[in-house]
């Protein structure tokens, strides 16, 4: 049973390991990362080190790196798991609360490039202007009496099609 054990982990581990490699490399546009088992030979006893090395910076752990650093090395571990074993629908709720402007933006187009390889449907909370600017439809919560709270949901695609179509552009053409 736990040779069984060992081969599934170390099998699962390769494949999380490859992806993550990957999704590291696209979230930031370069460096390079990969996870290590430590502290056992047994590998369902050991435990795992991430070591990433952003674009210009050394390879290290991942305590040393910065906190954007860690957000964006965190979400390619996260989505690393995720994609052995890709799931119809996945939440996320404030993954991209400590990142920049140029890190949501990757945040994002790796967002839509899960949902275009995978199918899954992502649902995403957040408080970022630009994350929800990069959404196909927006839901919100708003209380316009004391006590009582209303849903607001805007289908982005389609008021973009609306905004195009009375743009004098369009009706001069």
């Amino acid at each position: 049973l736990n040779r069984e054990g060992r081969s599934r982990l170390l099998e699962s581990f390769q494949r999380v390991d490859g992806h993550f490699r990957t999704l590291f490399l696209k979230l930031f546009g370069g460096g390079r990362a990969h996870l290590t088992l430590i502290e056992s030979d047994d590998p369902l006893e050991a435990g795992l080190e991430i070591m990433a090395s952003p674009p210009g910076k050394r390879l290290q752990s991942l305590g040393l790196l910065s906190g954007g650093e860690q957000a964006l090395t965190a979400t390619a571990l996260l989505f690393a798991v995720f994609l052995t074993n890709p799931a119809p629908i996945c939440v996320l709720d404030e993954v991209d609360a400590p990142l920049d402007d140029a890190n949501v933006d990757r945040f994002c187009a790796m967002l839509r490039h899960l949902t275009d390889t995978t199918g899954t449907r992502f649902l995403v909370v957040t408080h970022h202007r630009m994350t929800m600017a990069r959404m196909d439809r927006l839901f919100g919560v708003t209380m316009a009496e004391r006590g009582v709270s209303s849903l607001v949901s805007v289908d982005l695609c389609q008021a973009e099609d609306l905004v195009e179509a009375e743009s004098p552009a369009a009706v001069l053409a």
